[in-house]
């Protein structure tokens, strides 16, 4: 080979891949952050980020803020790929971005059931969606954090579950319910009965987060690393290994969705409503708002802040002049 020809350099997309996985960012960030990438790039007639930069990045923003009128989240989303880009894969940071129009946030309470209304969602619902459902409620898991939990991330004698790589790629522990531990301890020996005997559904190992299958090859094939609620399919990872993947979030929603609408609740409700249950429920029984704040997993205590508004906390001290 002639020593003057170097290695042609990795496109955008693997480069980009590359440098998020090893930052150990979710899939699903991963995607939202390439989905923002490429809509930068068509925005500006296809023009390599390399040859843009604070003036386009602005433009763009304000664009979707003026033009789109994209949630102020959206906005925040758009601006955090676009700096993750700048700054880990390109290696130049954007520095000062100038002033952008930012979109207008409506301030929205969530939607929260009252118990007998959550128990009236979860108790119809099927296996493994009631267990499930069961998480979301008694330990404010995310629909994502639950279908995404392991055997190993069960803990019956501290009586706590640890929620791995949540929202921001943070670890932290939550409650495990005291009504659930039977159902779950049941549930577990079936996946542990049918590991053992080796049955066709464990005869291919689990899907492993980024690198961790390369460091430990066998780790998939064991007990602890098993998903508590996994695909009954079978999916092929980014090593082009045949795996078994977790239950897909969306089955879950589906069915929590039709559940919601037999009990004619008649209220705007999805699985996410467990979670701000969840919360408001603690709050209501007297429970300290950072603690709340550290179950939830909340960086900021402002946004747990909010449910002492959905209780009517958010003003104490103050009377109605009706009393």
């Amino acid at each position: 080979m002639d020593g003057n020809h170097q290695a042609p350099k990795p496109r955008l997309r693997e480069q980009f891949r590359a440098v998020i996985r090893v930052n150990r960012y979710s899939i699903r960030t991963e995607k939202s952050y390439w989905y923002w990438i490429r809509y930068f790039i068509r925005f500006h007639r296809m023009t390599h980020p390399r040859d843009m930069g604070p003036q386009e990045v602005n433009g763009f923003l304000t664009w979707l803020a003026v033009e789109r009128h994209v949630a102020s989240a959206t906005q925040a989303q758009a601006l955090n790929a676009l700096v993750f880009l700048y700054s880990k894969v390109l290696g130049t940071p954007l520095g000062d971005i100038g002033q952008i129009v930012r979109s207008k946030k409506p301030r929205r309470l969530p939607v929260v059931f009252s118990h007998d209304e959550a128990m009236r969602v979860i108790n119809p619902l099927d296996s493994p969606y009631r267990l499930l459902a069961s998480l979301m409620y008694g330990s404010g898991l995310r629909v994502t954090e639950a279908c995404r939990l392991r055997i190993k991330d069960v803990d019956f004698g501290q009586q706590v579950i640890t929620v791995r790589d949540g929202k921001g790629a943070k670890d932290r522990t939550t409650l495990l319910p005291a009504t659930l531990a039977s159902d779950l301890r049941a549930h577990i020996e079936r996946i542990r009965q049918a590991w053992k005997q080796n049955e066709p559904s464990m005869r291919k190992p689990v899907s492993l987060p980024f690198a961790l299958s390369r460091k430990y090859p066998n780790a998939g094939s064991t007990l602890a690393w098993q998903w508590l609620f996994p695909s009954h399919s079978f999916s092929v990872d980014d090593l082009g290994n045949t795996v078994r993947h977790h239950i897909h979030v969306s089955s879950v929603q589906k069915a929590i969705k039709q559940s919601i609408e037999n009990a004619d609740i008649g209220k705007p409700a999805s699985s996410h409503t467990f979670r701000h249950t969840f919360a408001t429920e603690l709050l209501k029984r007297g429970n300290d708002i950072r603690t709340v704040q550290d179950l939830l997993g909340h960086s900021d205590l402002r946004t747990t802040q909010i449910y002492t508004h959905v209780l009517g906390q958010g003003f104490p001290g103050v009377r109605s002049p009706l009393g």
